[in-house]
């Protein structure tokens, strides 16, 4: 019984655990994803005035 506690309990951090990475894999990724969207509309911003100067 003692055992099956243990082992319940060792499942549950480790799936904390996994929750937690995942979190900040997918907070990572959309954070590159945003830079990535204002730099290509900036750099288009910057293309556009350049040919109309």
């Amino acid at each position: 019984m003692v055992k099956a506690r243990v082992q319940i309990k060792a499942a549950s951090a480790l799936g904390l655990f996994l929750l937690a990475l995942q979190t900040l894999a997918f907070l990572a990724a959309s954070g590159a994803l945003g830079l990535a969207a204002i730099a290509a509309g900036a750099f288009a911003l910057n293309s556009r005035q350049s040919q109309t100067a």
